[in-house]
């Protein structure tokens, strides 16, 4: 059986599993969740994910939410086959947790912040972004930034060679 993931393709977190799938060369099927409409708050997507977010996927019945978690499966599962996105050597895999545990404290939720003021809040209400806000936002997100000047003044990646948790920024900027 086929893959299935189940998402928004213009949302981050649903790009960011389809880059895994990319990379891995992973066979999967696309099932679009219309956000706008409310698909993903339905009974049915409900029993899916709980959370009523996307994406999803279906693995031959194996069940799994959270982008992250998808990925880091999917890169583990199919280890042998396409570009090799998790670390086996032990430090090497930390400095990978150690990436991907930063890009989800200091970066994703930051950047999001000031997406959402700046972007989503016109379109879901219709109301002009809280300049306030935006700018707190761009001081907080301009330090986090700092931090990582530093690191990649020192790695060509965040957590030194390429591998899935700086992936996670790449989709950031999509």
């Amino acid at each position: 059986m086929v893959l299935t993931l189940y998402g928004a393709p213009y949302t981050t977190c649903t790009k960011r599993v389809a880059v895994v799938l990319k990379e891995k060369n992973i066979p999967y099927t696309f099932v679009p969740i219309d956000l706008m409409k409310g698909e993903h708050k339905s009974p049915e997507f409900l029993k899916k994910q709980p959370f009523g977010q996307v994406p999803c996927i279906d693995d031959d019945g194996f069940q799994l939410y959270e982008s992250r978690a998808i990925g880091r499966y999917l890169a583990a599962k199919y280890a042998d086959q396409g570009t090799a996105l998790l670390p086996t050597e032990l430090k090497a895999r930390a400095l990978f947790e150690q990436a991907a545990s930063v890009e989800t404290a200091n970066f994703d939720s930051k950047a999001y912040d000031l997406v959402a003021e700046t972007v989503f809040k016109k379109m879901m209400t219709g109301l002009d972004a809280d300049e306030a806000k935006v700018a707190q936002f761009n001081a907080t997100l301009g330090g986090k930034l700092d931090a990582y000047e530093v690191i990649l003044s020192k790695h060509k990646y965040v957590a030194g060679n390429v591998r899935h948790s700086d992936l996670h920024y790449h989709m950031e900027s999509c």
